[in-house]
């Protein structure tokens, strides 16, 4: 088992928890694997951390509001759909829904994220009203385990973020939008992203768990970072 304690002034204390992982596909879909990560939960309070070591976008955003760098792609998966959202600079947008699954799945994730320059994955854990996971959250926690893996040879970070609530208030936000029923029902799951990732950076993040695989290369490619954007550097 993994076991990571660093002391630091900033924010955040690890407590560990399991993991696992799986996958799916479609327009903009990815494939899946299996190997063994590390979970640990992320809480910002006032002494310890390896925020310093692997820090979420939305932690670095509330370190410095003018930091723009560092684009995040919410995942919201579903038994036979994921919604995707991305977040560039400020903006929190819906991407696509895919309808993949597997190792197709995670490979599209891939692929996806390389073309918007995303350098982590924020994927939404399943849990019911009271907080606790559910049967669906073992499949998500396969699949973050998996491409966690896959991610971190791209020194991209992969996240699991408290999903409860997302596609209700993803509903809300599209009948505000006036956006039409046929519309709501394609696009239901990249809305329920988009607030996943809303409520990732309006909590800077608190509460996340970051997924790390066990290989200690892959554990320092993610130490040194995605190479920098040159448009926002």
């Amino acid at each position: 088992m993994c076991s990571l304690q660093l002391q630091s002034q900033p924010v955040l204390n690890l407590s560990r928890t399991n993991s696992y992982p799986t996958l799916s596909k479609s327009p903009s879909s990815l494939p899946f694997f299996s190997t063994s990560t590390c979970i640990f939960k992320l809480k910002f309070r006032a002494s310890s951390s390896p925020v310093q070591e692997f820090p979420p976008n939305a932690l670095r955003r509330k370190s410095n509001p003018q930091w723009r760098g560092g684009f995040s792609l919410g995942v919201d998966l579903g038994l036979s759909r994921t919604g995707l959202a991305l977040s560039k600079g400020f903006s929190v947008r819906p991407l696509t829904v895919l309808k993949l699954r597997g190792q197709k799945l995670e490979l599209q994730l891939l692929e996806i994220a390389e073309n918007e320059e995303a350098d982590e994955f924020i994927i939404g854990l399943p849990k019911s009203w009271d907080g606790k996971e559910t049967p669906q959250s073992n499949k998500v926690r396969s699949l973050a385990g998996r491409l966690a893996v896959r991610a971190a040879e791209r020194r991209w970070r992969v996240y699991l973020q408290d999903e409860h609530g997302t596609s209700t208030d993803a509903a809300y936000r599209m009948i505000n939008l006036g956006l039409s029923k046929s519309v709501r029902q394609k696009s239901s799951d990249a809305y329920a992203a988009v607030i996943l990732l809303e409520r990732y950076f309006a909590m800077s993040g608190e509460d996340i768990e970051i997924v790390l695989p066990k290989q200690m290369d892959l554990q320092e490619k993610l130490r040194r970072g995605a190479p920098l954007d040159m448009d926002f550097s």
